[in-house]
């Protein structure tokens, strides 16, 4: 047993506390990996908020970077002394759905409760998201690391765990974009930017990024958005029936906000699909006119974790990157340490950032 810091949350709402817990050796087809980078999520920001519930205390953040500095008897694949992605994608490997190639569903549940964490004095402490990486080490499932080159810069490498494949995999995964058909992402916000960029690797002809701000769709070009409408208008999908002539073959909803929500469908052309990506706060609902959906043979589809595959899709991704095809750099708002955790939390909230990353020394 070791003892490393952490950010940790002891009450919804409340800022996290950085103190000493205890982390337990890699045991199985587990791995340690020792963080360099962890970006903050606003799904990391939702918990800790309480909009989801779950247990505390419990430490949060998922999208993380690092070396391994211990395996246990059983991993595979993985040595000590690899560069890693962290992601919070925990996969059986033998559930219906991971069997069917969809590891990011995976059936079989995992008890945070119970994890590799406790308090400095041995009490229960969450592992949030199967992850928990708000601190200096983790110790997570094999199948949730992807090994990378050692070059690449740890601040990008850690947005591969969460938003870039979210937003990419969107496009590429859920909505399955064909070269030449057109695209509506609503929200401009860090998600969105990389379903922008999904959809340029993906060939479409109109990517319009829609966002309540002028400033976050001037972004959104800098990413590849052909087009940006401002959301505050009256009827903003009339504008995007305007440019592409019948709508959008996709739209993706990367913002938790139930008017993007209900309006979404809106924007669709006959046969198109809504892809709901931003994430909502429980109990909050939407409302649509399922009669149009079935008249126009359109549709509504979750897309979770972009349907990845980590092993199969964060590789491309970073030969993307190192092509200079794939943006990761230009996603980094801002740089702190874990001591600042707080104060990025708080420029998260403001809207300003696209990602805010926590450096380990």
């Amino acid at each position: 047993m070791q003892k490393i810091k952490a950010a940790v949350c002891h009450e919804f709402g409340q800022p996290l506390v950085i103190k000493e817990i205890t982390l337990r050796a890699p045991v199985g087809s587990e791995v340690e990996v020792t963080l360099d980078a962890v970006a903050i999520c606003h799904s990391d920001i939702s918990y800790a908020d309480g909009a989801w519930g779950g247990a505390l205390p419990a430490v949060y953040g998922h999208e993380a970077a690092g070396k391994v500095t211990a395996v246990g008897d059983h991993a595979k694949g993985i040595r000590v002394g690899d560069t890693v992605v962290v992601t919070l994608i925990r996969a059986c490997q033998s559930c219906a759905s991971c069997s069917s190639g969809s590891p990011v569903t995976c059936e079989t549940p995992y008890d945070g409760d119970k994890g590799p964490i406790t308090t400095a004095e041995g009490g229960t402490l969450h592992q949030a998201m199967a992850c928990g990486a708000f601190a200096q080490k983790v110790v997570v499932e094999a199948s949730q690391v992807v090994k990378i080159s050692p070059e690449m810069p740890m601040d990008a490498a850690a947005l591969l765990a969460c938003g870039v494949i979210t937003g990419v995999g969107a496009v590429v995964n859920s909505a399955r974009l064909r070269p030449g058909q057109d695209v509506v992402v609503i929200g401009a916000g860090g998600v969105g930017l990389n379903a922008i960029q999904g959809a340029r690797i993906a060939g479409a002809r109109r990517i319009i990024a829609v966002d309540m701000s002028e400033e976050k769709l001037e972004a959104a070009r800098e990413f590849g958005a052909t087009d940006g409408v401002l959301a505050t208008g009256k009827s903003p999908w009339k504008e995007v029936h305007r440019i592409t002539g019948r709508g959008a073959d996709a739209v993706l909803v990367t913002v938790g906000a139930i008017p993007a929500y209900d309006s979404a469908p809106r924007y669709l052309a006959p046969g198109g699909k809504v892809i709901m990506v931003g994430m909502p706060h429980s109990g909050d609902t939407s409302s649509y006119e399922p009669v149009i959906l079935a008249a126009m043979g359109q549709g509504m589809v979750g897309s979770k974790m972009g349907d990845v595959v980590i092993s199969r899709d964060i590789p491309w991704m970073v030969d993307l990157y190192e092509q200079g095809r794939l943006k990761l750099d230009e996603l980094v708002s801002g740089r702190w340490t874990l001591d600042q955790i707080n104060e990025a939390i708080a420029d998260t909230k403001s809207g300003s950032a696209r990602r805010n990353v926590i450096l380990f020394d």
